[in-house]
């Protein structure tokens, strides 16, 4: 099969990239690294997750930066909802999109939501009835499918079952998480090629982190194969806390680099993206882990 003509990216890092950093990140920061993606070209951002502050003290200001933002009107901004108290906060703020998670590993599920997987599926049937009757999109991510950090391998079967589950409760595109970064390009067009004999391609989505410098390599394999939407991370932003040693999702500047080196069209404006990363890494007070980003901002300094 032939790479794409165009992909579609999925901008994490407000959301996932943010949410296990350990200094406090000020609401006008966190609106204006949002306001910074939608003027790149991006279509979409995950903005925040309603989830217990308890659990995600970093967003626990999702009803602020939802209010604050500048919603374009050619923009979507999920939000992850992992309950349906999260889901009821989320149209309090006119959320048109959310999403959901599940893993494919079950220790996994218990160490990061205290439930078997067969339990987490059971809690999103009211989310998805009350998201249908409210007119809402909702996206579905399985995580560890590539990889536990408790399990070690997963079954891709696993990876396929659990995809198809969140698939038949409505959700219209199902993001394929290897959040410990431990897949390879085989083992990555693999899995893909075995959940899509369950769930039509255009409807999965590849969300890879590069703890072991994987994830371009594995997108690259995965495009070849007919992947069409792609998850990353400004900055390369992003962890997980249940998995020691996960960096962050792959950096969206070196997917974009990558992408429009192949000729293939993304509508983003990589200068504008690489000046957004800059704005929440000096936020941060460290470098972006974007080596794109890292030679564009060097090179301007010439």
């Amino acid at each position: 099969m032939s790479l794409p003509a165009e992909v579609k990216i999925v901008e994490v890092g407000p959301r996932d990239g943010l949410q296990n950093e350990k200094q406090f990140i000020a609401t006008d920061t966190k609106v204006e690294l949002i306001n910074s993606l939608s003027d790149c070209g991006l279509r979409v951002i995950e903005a925040t997750s309603f989830v217990s502050p308890k659990w995600v003290p970093q967003l626990a200001d999702a009803n602020a930066v939802m209010s604050l933002i500048d919603r374009k009107n050619d923009v979507s901004y999920p939000v992850l909802t992992p309950n349906l108290k999260g889901f009821e906060a989320a149209l309090e703020v006119d959320a048109k999109e959310i999403a959901i998670f599940a893993a494919a590993s079950e220790s996994f599920s218990q160490k990061n939501i205290n439930c078997s997987i067969a339990e987490s599926l059971h809690r999103f049937e009211p989310i998805m009835e009350s998201a249908k009757n409210h007119d809402i999109k909702v996206r579905g991510y399985v995580s560890c499918v590539l990889g536990c950090p408790y399990e070690g391998d997963v079954a891709m079967d696993k990876v396929s079952e659990v995809a198809k589950e969140l698939f038949t409760l409505g959700c219209y595109e199902i993001s394929l998480g290897d959040t410990i970064g431990t897949g390879t390009p085989g083992r990555a067009r693999d899995m893909v090629e075995t959940v899509a004999r369950e769930i039509p391609i255009d409807n999965l989505a590849a969300h890879f982190h590069d703890t072991y410098g994987q994830a371009l390599a594995n997108l690259y394999a995965v495009l070849e194969i007919g992947i069409r939407t792609i998850d990353s991370s400004v900055a390369g932003l992003g962890g997980c806390p249940y998995a020691n040693g996960a960096s962050g999702n792959v950096a969206s500047e070196d997917v974009v680099y990558m992408l429009h080196g192949l000729g293939i069209n993304t509508g983003v404006d990589l200068e504008k993206l690489v000046h957004a990363g800059k704005m929440i890494s000096d936020a941060l007070g460290r470098p972006p882990a974007s080596k794109v980003a890292r030679a564009i901002l060097a090179n301007q300094k010439i």
